[in-house]
């Protein structure tokens, strides 16, 4: 049986970046991954302010910028028309180190985490392909019973179990928490290609947010690639929506002169919002997907999860030295109420607004919109909460 402070069940940038934490605080961590390695499948790709400015400091923030994209405005635009409002994030610059948004895939941020700790942290273990079987837990200690692939049955002792193994978490699962909330209706279809956008539509951002007489549909520019995200047709089942000829025509309608440029990717998601009662269980806690997961929209769902991570290696690391174990309610308190409020609220907020159909109504909510980016005190307050600024610093102030 292997002894360590912390056990931490899943490798993605919340679990590694709390591994970093708290091996930084020299505490002795044992993180066990499913994967083999880091998956490189295109998940997350938007890195808000507040997110890049916790990562300053090991040298992370450098090297994402180094391999992603500065995105210094983001729009909601009326496709057909080509209107638009567009929101400047350099009026964040008194608030934040990083006033954008950073464009970068998110395994690239864990392949980072992963070399900081292989190079500097020895007191981190990384158990790739490795599965959580089972735990218990006493008053002092947490015992976890695991499985790898290439050495068999595993066991750890550990002071605190933290599950940060993703919407699907197998130690939400074995805790018996439910995870309350819905999924919604719609399956979007994400595409991507290296189809030059930004030349054939009128003044595109990095990052669109956009409707068509049809419906509506997403562009995020990466360094070297497009993200679109798209919607099947009503008459359409997800296995027509995912055929590389509908995808095709459905670009075709975005931009008439994308012909047969290859799309790289297709792959079809669900989209739900949902959080446990209870981040919480006495030593074992969660964090990141496996306590709150929601809509995209807006690339609030990982940073979230990051913010988890700082805070809860904060407490982890005084409740080691010394403080009351009580302080992982406060954990509780300082991150929950936040997910609710400023990511999965928001991040529906947003998909409400893009989900419409009513034309006039779309026309008013950009009208709207427009008005609000070219008010300075409107557009800073808005952009203090759409880019998570206001979320971390209200967490924070609660005692």
């Amino acid at each position: 049986m292997m002894n360590c402070d912390v056990l931490i069940v899943g490798a993605g940038p919340v679990g590694l970046t709390l591994a970093m934490r708290l091996g930084l605080h020299g505490h002795q961590v044992c993180l066990i991954e499913s994967a083999a390695n880091i998956e490189t499948d295109l998940r997350a790709s938007t890195f808000h302010p507040p997110t890049l400015d916790l990562f300053d400091e090991q040298g992370i923030t450098a090297r994402l910028i180094e391999s992603g994209l500065i995105a210094p405005t983001w729009q909601v635009r009326m496709n057909d028309t080509q209107e638009f409002a567009e929101f400047d994030l350099s009026i964040l610059k008194d608030h934040t180190s990083h006033p954008y948004r950073l464009q970068c895939e998110q395994w690239r941020l864990s392949g980072f985490l992963k070399d900081y700790i292989d190079q500097h942290l020895p007191n981190v273990r990384l158990f790739w392909g490795t599965t959580c079987d089972s735990f218990e837990q006493d008053q002092d200690h947490v015992k976890i019973f695991a499985q790898s692939v290439s050495d068999g049955s595993m066991s750890f002792n550990a002071k605190f179990l933290v599950g940060c193994d993703g919407a699907r978490s197998v130690v939400r699962k074995k805790l018996g928490l439910e995870f309350e909330g819905e999924t919604f209706p719609e399956t979007t279809v994400l595409a991507t290609t290296h189809f030059p956008f930004q030349d054939h539509l009128h003044h595109l951002s990095y990052i669109n947010y956009c409707w068509t007489a049809n419906g509506t549909f997403s562009l995020l520019r990466l360094k070297n690639l497009w993200r679109v995200s798209l919607y099947p047709a009503l008459d359409e089942s997800i296995e027509s929506a995912v055929e590389i000829d509908s995808v095709r025509k459905k670009i075709q309608r975005i931009a008439p002169s994308f012909g047969a440029d290859p799309i790289l990717e297709i792959r079809p998601y669900k989209i739900h919002q949902r959080v446990v009662k209870k981040y919480v269980s006495n030593r074992v806690i969660l964090a990141g997907d496996a306590a709150h997961i929601n809509s995209p929209s807006g690339g609030m769902g990982m940073n979230g999860g990051v913010h988890d991570a700082f805070n809860l290696s904060d407490k982890l690391n005084r409740i080691l030295t010394g403080a009351d174990l009580d302080l992982l309610l406060k954990y509780e308190r300082q991150r929950r109420p936040i997910a609710i409020k400023h990511v999965i609220e928001q991040s529906a907020k947003n998909r409400a607004r893009m989900q419409e159909k009513d034309m006039s109504k779309r026309l008013l909510t950009l009208r709207e919109l427009q008005r609000k980016s070219s008010d300075k005190k409107m557009a800073l307050d808005y952009l203090l909460e759409t880019s998570m600024i206001s979320g971390l610093n209200e967490s924070l102030s609660i005692d």
